[in-house]
């Protein structure tokens, strides 16, 4: 029977989903954030938020740390933890902990390798063989996630009658029930058109864009598993995150227009655009001691 420390969180959860609309795996990875701090009242043999203190705060994080938990997993604890007690003392009159033993330091974010422009391209441009559905679909949704940069998520709920391949748009509910269009590309509407073309054999249960020889849609872990198969045949890395990083990177360092990155990749914060995106530095450093005066004369002086 859930004792008082679930029950908060529970509460917390459905708030999350009902009022912010966040999607059920985004609500799972918070109870998996918060459920170890309530594992962890328990095992003092407290049951209930009210006996949270610092100390208890501060002996748990230190138990983290000795588990071995990565710096970033407790960044993401921590943040989870200062929502969901801010939520308790509106909701219960908890009496708040001081809140900044859960705040630490930030570890250096790490930008994935990216591709370059001619590796994708190359792979890309290989010949398909047209009697293949698999290597069709599969092809499609490689060409989808790095024509219009779309996430995991939303590649996988998109529905055929978001796509506009007339006008080459795709119309995408983002994260939050967000919604967007963004341009399709030349070769992922051809792809796109060669793989509806095979789909209407499998005997479609489900409108969604990509489903398995049975009819019904993939899920995460399918499409996950399709991309790995690709990965290993290409000899290179290749995953929904990486190629929605290739496809903001590319378009980022060939215009230099971080807004319009900004709006195709539906973020919120032009902030959030910045650390997800990369521009070629070495390529800037050289453009500006090429360009800049004062560089130029630095150079000549030397």
């Amino acid at each position: 029977m859930a004792d008082d420390l679930d029950h908060w969180i529970n509460e917390y959860l459905l708030q999350l989903q009902g009022q912010r609309r966040l999607s059920p795996h985004t609500v799972y990875a918070y109870r998996q954030d918060l459920t170890p701090l309530a594992e962890h009242l328990r095992s003092q043999g407290l049951a209930s938020w009210h006996k949270l203190s610092t100390d208890l705060l501060g002996s748990y994080w230190g138990n983290r740390r000795l588990q071995g938990v990565q710096t970033r997993s407790m960044q993401r604890q921590a943040s989870a933890l200062r929502g969901f007690l801010k939520f308790c003392e509106q909701r219960w009159g908890l009496q708040l902990p001081d809140l900044h033993i859960v705040r630490l330091h930030r570890a250096p974010r790490r930008l994935p390798e990216v591709p370059d422009v001619d590796a994708i391209q190359q792979w890309l441009d290989q010949p398909l063989a047209t009697d293949n559905p698999w290597a069709l679909r599969d092809h499609a949704m490689v060409e989808l996630f790095y024509s219009s940069g779309l996430r995991l998520s939303e590649l996988t709920m998109l529905r055929l009658d978001a796509l506009d391949l007339t006008q080459g748009l795709v119309h995408v509910t983002g994260k939050g029930h967000k919604s967007r269009i963004v341009p399709l590309g030349s070769k992922a509407i051809a792809a796109l058109r060669h793989w509806l073309e095979q789909r209407t054999d499998w005997n479609p249960q489900d409108d969604r864009v990509f489903i398995s020889r049975k009819g019904q849609s993939l899920g995460v872990r399918a499409i996950q598993k399709r991309l790995a198969l690709c990965s290993a045949a290409l000899g290179m890395p290749l995953h929904p995150h990486l190629l929605r990083h290739a496809f903001a990177s590319h378009l980022l360092e060939s215009s230099g227009d971080l807004r319009a990155v900004q709006e195709l990749l539906g973020h919120s914060q032009i902030s959030t655009t910045a650390i997800y995106t990369h521009l070629d530095f070495q390529h800037l450093a050289s453009v500006y001691d090429h360009a800049h005066p004062r560089a130029r004369r630095n150079k000549e002086a030397s």
